[in-house]
Order: structure tokens, then C-alpha cells, then sequence
């Protein structure tokens, strides 16, 4: 189990209630990256307080609104090659909503311990939710989803190029398994040789390595198929030749220093950031594998509860979020599907045009 670094959330370690908080997490089984956006944003929210002289434990609905208002004013560097067009002033939306997530938490927690008698951030009346009579509620601040980004075929062209011309075997069927399996940056860098069923070419993603907790199958092309047989053999190799590991995990590290060891997901972060570079395609993540394949489903016409399976989604509602068609390719199936009552309407006007 990963220790918490505490000197990276210096705020929260000198608070005993947050540190204690923090704690409980860790020993609830949270992901490492759970705890990490957990004491990120309470650290944030702590060194606010301490700015402005509150005091944690009394803070009121006030003093939150002036987190939120101290978030939205906030300075920040405009991301490189970003196409948003946000300014520089402000923090996310998405990254306010996290950080008044961990604060609330950790509201709730003092309430369970008789700290306190009420959230200031509020829960069901302030947070997204269900209230009375089935009817949801207004959130804190308000939520914006924005589209993600999907790279268009002479785009993912491009980023193909670059990476088997330039890449060596291993980032080459790393990048196909993550599309065809629209994998998770950590569910990729988590497979086992054992997770592969080569005579059928399909792969179980064990539950335990997923964000929500949802295994599932997913399947891989012949083209990967005859990329991943050869890096199996090159994996031994490299295994040989360092004698101490005995690594369990598919894609393995091929440095010096840590040859045989299992890929992390910042340096799989680096090697798709250097092909997107030469590329010149500054928008493209490791996420960016997932969200083309699924689109590239709902392209095909699979349903949407299909596509919500393959990906491992809980929720239909998340699947939608991933899916972008292009405008054009919905014009299409907008006017194939509704062919029939624009002929209807046409007709009508016929007639009505006709009886003047």
C-alpha cells in the first residue's frame, strides 16, 4: 500500500482533523490517485484559510463562498496549445468542482465526529444530487462539461507516423492495445502477460485495476496481434537479461535503472507526449486512445449500452460524455433518421401552398 507524502500537503499534515481524515481514506482502500486530488484539494483550501485567517473547524458558508470567488480569480498559466478560449484568470471548472469535493468530505467527516453540526458547503441543498420528490438540485457552482478532443484521420495519421517510424516496439503495441481495448491510462500500464488470451486475441481487465471497479473483455485487432507476439519475445529478452525481476507486468521498463520493472504511467505520459510533439499534435493524452476508440464504435452503429459495456462505464450518461461525432457525420444520421417526417412536412406545405 502506498504511503502518503505527506511533505507534499504540508497544510493538511499539520491539521490533525485533515490529517486523520486523510488517513481514514488510505485505510478505506481509496486509489493512490483518489487520495492524491483528495489532499491536493483540501491542502488548497487549508492554505486559503490560513490566508485569510479562518478558522477551519467554524468556517462558515461565507467563508466558502469566498473560496470559490478566491478559485475564480486565481491566476493560472494557459496550458500550451490549449484551444480553449477561458483567459488566463481562474481556476477549471472541473478542477473547482474536485477541490469543493474534498472539502466537503472532510465537512462531512468533522460533522461524524461531533465537530461540527453542518457542512458549509452544504450537501443535497448546495451539492448535485437527488432532493425532495425526486428532483435534482442546484450544485455550489455551476458544472460545464466541455467536449473532448478526437483528432481527425489525417490527425491520427500523423501521430501514427511518428510512432512506428520512431518509437521503439513496445510504445508501438502499447498505443494499439490502448485504442483497440479504449483502455485506461492505468489499466494499461496494470496488464499482466496472463491477462492476455492470444488464441482469440481478447483481454480481461481485472476489476481491481479499473476506476469503479467494473472487469471487463476487450479485444485487439490482427495488427496488434502480430505487434504484441513480437514484444512478448522482446519482454523475455529484456527480462534475461536482468535476472533479479521476475516482473508479472506485460509492459516492462527498458532503462538502465529500472530494466525489468514494471512501466509506471508518467513515463507512458512522456512517450506519448514526445510523439504528439513531433507529431505536432499538442492536445493528444494517453486519453486520447480511449476516446477516438469509442467514438470509432459509435461510428460503426454499435448501441450505446454496447459501447457503455466495452468501456466499463456504470453509467450511460458517462458514455456520452466520450462519444463526439463530427458535425458532418451527424447531419447524416439526423437526416437519414428523420427522412421521412421532412417528406411529411414537405407535403403538407404542398398542399397548404396549393389551397391559396
Amino acid at each position: 500500500m502506498t504511503e502518503i507524502q505527506w511533505t507534499l500537503y504540508p497544510y493538511v499534515a499539520e491539521l490533525e482533523h485533515a490529517k486523520a481524515w486523510l488517513g481514514i481514506q488510505k485505510k478505506l482502500l481509496r486509489a493512490p490517485k483518489t487520495i492524491d486530488a483528495y489532499a491536493r484539494g483540501l491542502n488548497d483550501f487549508l492554505s486559503i484559510c490560513r490566508r485569510f485567517a479562518i478558522r477551519v473547524e467554524t468556517a462558515t458558508k461565507g467563508d466558502i463562498a469566498s473560496y470559490v470567488e478566491e478559485m475564480a480569480r486565481r491566476p493560472r498559466q494557459q496550458a500550451r496549445g490549449s484551444l480553449h478560449r477561458y483567459g488566463t484568470v481562474g481556476l477549471a471548472n472541473k478542477t473547482m468542482q474536485q477541490r469543493l469535493t474534498a472539502v466537503r468530505l472532510f465537512y462531512d467527516y468533522l460533522m461524524e465526529t461531533g465537530i461540527r453540526d453542518s457542512n458549509p458547503v452544504g450537501r443535497g441543498r448546495y451539492t448535485p444530487g437527488t432532493g425532495f420528490n425526486g428532483l435534482r438540485e442546484r450544485g455550489l457552482i455551476r458544472r460545464f462539461e466541455k467536449q473532448p478532443w478526437i483528432p481527425g484521420d489525417e490527425e491520427w495519421e500523423g501521430f501514427l507516423n511518428v510512432l512506428v517510424r520512431e518509437e521503439f516496439l513496445r510504445n508501438q503495441v502499447m498505443a494499439f492495445v490502448s485504442y483497440d481495448g479504449a483502455l485506461r491510462r492505468s489499466e494499461l500500464v496494470s496488464l499482466e502477460l496472463s491477462d492476455i488470451d492470444f488464441s482469440h486475441q481478447k483481454i480481461t481487465i481485472r476489476s481491481d485495476t479499473t476506476k469503479n471497479g467494473v472487469g471487463r473483455i476487450v479485444f485487439y485487432s490482427d495488427a496488434t496481434s502480430d505487434l504484441l507476439c513480437l514484444y512478448v519475445q522482446h519482454r523475455q529478452g529484456v527480462l534475461k537479461t536482468h535476472l533479479k525481476t521476475r516482473s508479472r507486468a506485460l509492459f516492462v521498463s527498458e532503462s538502465r535503472r529500472n530494466r525489468g520493472e514494471p512501466l509506471t504511467f508518467e513515463m507512458w505520459n512522456k512517450s506519448v507526449q514526445k510523439v504528439a510533439r513531433r507529431a505536432d499534435l499538442p492536445l493528444f493524452t494517453t486519453h486520447t486512445f480511449r476516446h477516438l476508440r469509442l467514438t470509432d464504435l459509435a461510428r460503426c452503429k454499435l448501441e450505446l449500452h454496447e459501447i457503455a459495456m466495452y468501456a466499463g462505464h456504470r453509467s450511460l450518461k458517462t458514455t456520452h460524455q466520450y462519444i463526439q461525432l463530427s458535425s458532418a457525420e451527424l447531419e447524416e444520421r439526423v437526416r437519414l433518421a428523420t427522412k421521412n417526417l421532412d417528406e411529411r412536412n414537405k407535403r403538407m406545405l404542398e398542399r397548404v401552398t396549393a389551397s391559396r
